[in-house]
């Protein structure tokens, strides 16, 4: 069976186009606008790069260094800016955004609903006969629990929720409405708001790394905590989000997690954050709304980041960061004073580069 088709191209296999939406239709859904003359009646059902985009596909363009692309693209409309839109070939339509990237990320969901969040592995809805349900669990209508799923006693399910193949919810968890959670997840002394997406293998609940050192060794402490999510908030695959030890764990709304994140037990993390993939966050840190953290960046425990900080990408934090500071580095320090460290390192070590002029 032959499996060759163009790389770069949503395989429609996975994600079938519909029947498509008008442009005046989709400017709305995004709060884009319609350039003039374009037909607000035309329809696209496809989103793909400038490259690869037909006459039935929206693209998108916010960087000059593409002008080459969209100048010969075949794309039946572009997202674009105001001050790009010059630059728009004339037989392409525009839809004018001033943020490119939020207008096609909205239009790429209303074209692809599918695509947004775990859909289930089986295609079925309703309870799978092959689910192990606890007959105290309280179920409302439209969830959709996939086979080999377990739901634990005293377990709470709101409406119009999947629980995925393989996935288990422990005992008294609540999730709430219109939730997804993904194949192989893991769900323990947890509460979930609505709308919540857990991707494939994430692990929420579990206890917490909490050791008293004493003559005998390493003594276990007790993580009798919960986890606290909230509404719309959205964990990466493999992620894990250890209970609290005396308190609980907290994830704002709204806040938005990458793959293979660690938090740790009592940490608390505001509404509205951004956290890249490989962090991790030590137990008992406070961070505030609106913060966005770096892929691979390591945060020390018992530490307080303020609301809108910025940390940049493989950095280490070890102390406090102020509200609204951005800070990189290792360890941490203000982006401004990290520049120009890194800036007299490169400069000492061109000297130490340099010949000699005794060894000329």
């Amino acid at each position: 069976m032959s499996t060759s088709m163009p790389l770069s191209m949503p395989d429609s296999i996975f994600f079938p186009r519909g029947n498509g939406l008008a442009l005046g239709e989709l400017a709305e859904m995004a709060g884009a606008a319609l350039a003039n003359g374009v037909d607000p009646e035309r329809t696209v059902s496809g989103i793909a790069p400038l490259t690869e985009a037909g006459s039935d596909d929206l693209s998108f363009f916010d960087n000059v260094r593409y002008a080459d692309d969209l100048a010969t693209t075949a794309a039946a409309c572009v997202v674009v800016d105001q001050k790009n839109l010059r630059l728009i070939p004339p037989q392409v339509g525009a839809l004018i955004a001033k943020d490119v990237q939020s207008a096609f990320a909205a239009a790429g969901q209303a074209l692809f609903p599918l695509a947004v969040a775990p859909t289930a592995a089986s295609g079925q809805s309703g309870l799978s006969p092959r689910a192990d349900i606890h007959p105290t669990a309280r179920i409302e209508d439209g969830v959709t629990v996939e086979s080999f799923a377990v739901i634990g006693p005293h377990v709470a399910i709101g409406r119009d929720t999947l629980v995925g193949a393989g996935a288990i919810i422990g005992a008294g968890c609540r999730i709430g409405r219109s939730s997804r959670i993904g194949p192989g997840v893991c769900v323990t002394h947890a509460l979930l708001g609505n709308r919540v997406i857990l991707h494939p293998g994430v692990r929420v609940g579990q206890d917490g790394f909490g050791y008293a050192a004493g003559p005998a060794g390493l003594r276990k402490s007790v993580q009798i905590g919960r986890v606290i999510i909230q509404d719309d908030v959205e964990i990466g695959a493999n992620t894990a989000v250890d209970r609290g030890a005396i308190r609980d764990t907290v994830i704002g709304e709204g806040t938005k997690i990458d793959n293979q994140v660690q938090i740790g037990h009592n940490v608390t993390i505001g509404r509205h954050c951004a956290i890249v993939a490989q962090v991790a966050i030590s137990g008992s840190t406070t961070i505030g709304d609106g913060v966005m953290i770096g892929g691979q960046t390591a945060i020390n425990g018992h530490l307080t980041i303020g609301d809108g900080a910025q940390i940049a990408a493989v950095s280490s934090v070890a102390g406090d960061v102020p509200a609204g500071a951005r800070w990189g580095g290792t360890p941490a320090k203000p982006v401004r004073e990290w520049f120009r460290e890194m800036t007299l390192l490169s400069e000492l070590a061109k000297k130490r580069r340099s010949p000699r002029k005794n060894d000329e």
